[in-house]
C-alpha cells in the first residue's frame, strides 16, 4: 500500500505503486504512473506523461517531465520515461520529449543525478549515470551506459557519449566523445582512455594495453583521421571495446568526434 502525505496532491487519475511514499507538498498530474517502493521526500513535482519505475528515491524541488524548452513545443502529450533504482537529489529537473525528436525523453536505471543536473528534451541516458552537480544535457543527446560527467559541465545537443566515458568539470561538450574516452577543458578535449573506469569494469592489464595500442594508432599515429580510422579497422576483432569504438563512431550523425588536441597526453595504465 502506498503512503501519502494529507499536505501532497495526487491527481485523479495517477496511478502509485505499492510501498511508495509521497511525502509533504508533492504534486502529482493525473498523468502520471510511478512504480513500487519510490520515495519522494517533499516539494516533489511530477507532471506530464511520465512514467518512473521502481525503487527510486527523488528529493525537494525536483520536477520531472515539465514542457521541454524548445521553440516548436506547442502542448503535445509527449513522455517522461525514467527507470528504476535511480537517486535524483535536490532540483533536478528532467523534461518531456518533442515531435520532431519522437515524443520521449528516457533515463535509465540506477542512476545518481546530483542536485541541479538537468536532462533536457529527448535524451536518452543509459543505465549506471553518474551526473555531478549542475551537469546539463542540451536536447536529443544520447548518453551510454556508465558514463560520468563532471560538475557544471555542459553537453551539445545532438552530442553523443558512448558507454564508460568520464568528462571531467566545468567542460563544454561540442563533439561526440568514443566510449571508454576521458575527456577535459573548457571545449572538452580527447584526453586519451577512463583507465580508472575500465579497471573497474574488469579490463584486464592485457586488454588495457590492446585497448590503448588502438587508441595511439587512431588518434596519435600518422596521417590524416581518415587514413588512420581505415587502418585499425581490422583489429576490431581484436577485442569487444574495440568494435564497440569503431562501431560507435561509425554511427555518428550531427556532431562531430571530439578530439585530441595535437600532441596531447595518452592515459597511462
Amino acid at each position: 500500500m502506498s503512503k501519502i502525505d494529507p499536505t501532497a496532491r495526487v491527481e485523479d487519475g495517477a496511478i502509485i505503486g505499492a510501498g511508495t511514499e509521497i511525502g509533504p507538498y508533492c504534486i502529482i498530474g493525473p498523468n502520471v504512473v510511478i512504480g513500487t517502493n519510490c520515495r519522494l521526500i517533499s516539494h516533489v513535482q511530477v507532471m506530464g506523461h511520465t512514467t518512473l519505475g521502481n525503487d527510486n528515491v527523488i528529493s525537494p524541488f525536483v520536477v520531472l517531465g515539465g514542457a521541454p524548452q524548445d521553440l516548436s513545443y506547442r502542448g503535445e502529450p509527449h513522455q517522461l520515461v525514467v527507470g528504476s533504482g535511480n537517486t535524483i537529489r535536490e532540483g533536478v529537473t528532467m523534461n518531456i520529449g518533442t515531435t520532431k525528436g519522437g515524443g520521449v525523453t528516457r533515463v535509465g536505471d540506477g542512476g545518481f543525478f546530483m542536485n541541479n543536473a538537468h536532462v533536457a528534451h529527448d535524451c536518452v541516458v543509459g543505465n549506471s549515470a553518474i551526473f555531478a552537480t549542475s551537469a546539463t544535457l542540451g536536447g536529443h543527446v544520447e548518453i551510454g551506459d556508465s558514463v560520468y560527467i563532471g560538475g557544471l559541465s555542459a553537453v551539445h545537443q545532438f552530442t553523443r557519449i558512448g558507454h564508460g566515458v568520464m568528462v571531467g568539470g566545468v567542460c563544454g561538450v561540442r563533439g561526440d566523445v568514443i566510449p571508454y574516452g576521458l575527456v577535459n577543458g573548457q571545449y572538452a578535449v580527447l584526453e586519451g582512455l577512463n583507465i580508472i573506469g575500465m579497471k573497474r569494469r574488469k579490463f584486464t592489464r592485457e586488454r588495457l594495453a590492446l585497448v590503448r595500442t588502438f587508441y595511439q594508432k587512431l588518434f596519435q599515429g600518422p596521417g590524416v583521421f581518415a587514413e588512420r580510422l581505415a587502418a585499425v579497422r581490422p583489429l576490431a576483432g581484436e577485442d569487444p571495446a574495440i568494435a564497440e569504438i569503431l562501431a560507435f563512431i561509425d554511427g555518428g550523425r550531427h556532431r562531430a568526434l571530439c578530439l585530441p588536441e595535437t600532441g596531447g597526453p595518452v592515459a597511462e595504465l
